[in-house]
């Protein structure tokens, strides 16, 4: 039996890690086995991506949504630990962040309708069974994010104006993919056990 493939989304500092970890764990109290993955990998494409949102690795706007669609597709197709492998031998796939991110983050600066074709449209880059949006309001992402980093720590994205803007796209990406996706969205702003008492609800619909 293959397994299921889910997606926790969301804005930095919603609780995307935790979560995932948290789901994972009730989920193999249940007797479901799932591993936890993330985009960036930790593959060559991911750590050029990661290089690129760090500023180490100087790169145009349409170079790193390359790169990270090139990254999708190998952690789709990977052999050692890709997401068709997993859930070929009965896994479930919990993924920190997918196609969703990279639309929102970057669809209004190098164009909607290529990345979607590049993600939506590539056979090599499986839909996932669910999503969960956890979403936040951007100051308070912005709190979350500052807790225990310091100034140098912080990635491209994560400032207040880039937050607004990327949470509003979001919900722009979930309305524009429709009955083609099922997406819950999920506030993120509860307790971190009420929290995860809502996404592990929408997960346990799929079993």
């Amino acid at each position: 039996m293959q397994g299921k493939f889910i997606v926790i989304d969301g804005l930095d500092g919603s609780g995307k890690t935790t979560q995932t970890k948290i789901i994972a764990e009730k989920l193999a109290s249940k007797g479901i086995d799932a591993v936890i993955q993330a985009e960036p990998t930790g593959g060559e494409y991911g750590k050029m991506c990661r290089e690129a949102l760090s500023g180490a690795r100087k790169c145009s706007k349409s170079q790193l949504a390359l790169l990270f669609t090139a990254d999708r597709i190998d952690h789709n197709l990977n052999e050692k630990d890709g997401i068709n492998l997993n859930l070929n031998m009965g896994r479930t796939v919990i993924s920190d962040r997918y196609y969703y991110s990279t639309l929102a983050y970057q669809g209004v600066d190098v164009g909607m309708n290529w990345l979607k074709s590049l993600n939506i449209g590539c056979s090599d880059i499986r839909k996932p069974d669910l999503c969960v949006f956890l979403d936040l309001a951007p100051e308070k992402s912005m709190e979350r994010i500052n807790v225990g980093r310091s100034p140098d720590e912080i990635e491209i994205y994560e400032n207040i104006t880039y937050l607004t803007s990327i949470r509003k796209r979001f919900f722009n990406v979930i309305e524009m993919l429709g009955d083609r996706e099922n997406i819950a969205v999920i506030n993120a702003d509860g307790s971190v056990e009420g929290v995860a008492s809502e996404i592990e609800n929408a997960i346990m619909k799929l079993y």
